[in-house]
């Protein structure tokens, strides 16, 4: 049996009367296919007057395993995600559950980039906007090309250079801002560095990416121009989480756009970049949302 909670709210109210606010949590837990898995969710939260408000679960059947994600509310009971983990273990236990808590708590986001924009603008808007579904605490740079975007926004621009001799310093005191700034999230939106093997490590499961999903095809540099000279017909983009393994992480959302003979390297380009920010933007909201569960390469995504 796991359990992993997210962080402790101050205090939940008590139900003097029916203007009380209901607290929101979210359950997510995976274990062994068996019966009474679900009654004994349902039971728990039941007995505790709490009211189901979305309920999804996925039975993997070539892995004998069943996948939870229930979101729920009320007004009574205990006032954190932390007391409902320790009341629940009980429960748990008997089927040897992987479970995690979740309260109201929005997440907070550090968006690292380099020298394209078009992603951070996307997250930005949709940040200030109310529908990304986390709050960015701050971008960081290896470059000061869009510290203008990210200041007009009032957002923390930090610039952290990067060179092969900088590179253990540049990641240390990427440590320490996440620290600083009580980071849950790191995304990477377009940034153009390799993280090394012991950061990915660091970062596992709290870290998202973007690329174009030409890989492992069109490497390198000008991948657009790449695609226009074979005649492609689609391009796409893949967000995933990071691993020490390049681009391979486990994937939790790509988008992909049709395209044709009249589209040059610059409208598959735009195309691309498109398709990136969409894909990024859903991955995301679905991450702070608790909508994604890890399962080995894999991801299982509750839309």
């Amino acid at each position: 049996m796991t359990s992993t909670l997210a962080p402790r709210l101050d205090s939940a109210p008590s139900r003097p009367d029916a203007a009380v606010v209901p607290s929101t949590y979210v359950l997510t837990l995976s274990c062994l296919e068996q019966p009474g898995i679900v009654h004994a969710v349902t039971k728990f939260l039941a007995d505790r007057l709490y009211d189901i408000v979305e309920h999804q679960q996925f039975d993997d059947s070539r892995r004998g395993v069943l996948y939870l994600r229930t979101v729920f509310a009320g007004t009574e009971g205990p006032a954190s995600a932390a007391d409902l983990a320790a009341e629940f273990s009980l429960v748990a236990r008997d089927y040897d559950m992987d479970f995690q808590f979740h309260d109201e708590r929005v997440p907070r986001i550090a968006v690292m980039v380099s020298k394209f924009g078009h992603c951070l603008n996307d997250l930005i808007y949709r940040w200030r906007s109310g529908t990304l579904g986390a709050d960015i605490a701050m971008v960081i740079s290896n470059h000061e090309d869009l510290r203008q975007m990210a200041e007009s926004a009032g957002l923390p621009f930090i610039h952290v250079p990067v060179t092969a001799e900088s590179k253990p310093a540049a990641e240390a005191r990427l440590l320490e801002l996440i620290a600083e700034y009580q980071i849950d999230l790191v995304v990477l939106a377009r940034y153009m560095q390799v993280l090394s093997d012991a950061l990915c490590t660091r970062l596992a499961g709290r870290a998202i990416n973007i690329h174009h999903s030409f890989l492992p095809g069109f490497k390198g540099a000008r991948p657009y121009h790449q695609a226009y000279d074979r005649g492609v017909k689609q391009v796409g983009a893949t967000a995933h989480y990071v691993t020490g393994d390049l681009d391979e992480g486990p994937i939790i959302e790509q988008e992909v756009i049709r395209v044709d003979h009249r589209y040059g390297p610059a409208e598959l380009t735009t195309a691309g970049q498109d398709a990136e920010s969409q894909a990024l933007a859903r991955a995301v909201r679905w991450h702070a949302q608790h909508r994604v569960m890890i399962t080995g390469n894999s991801t299982i995504v509750f839309k």
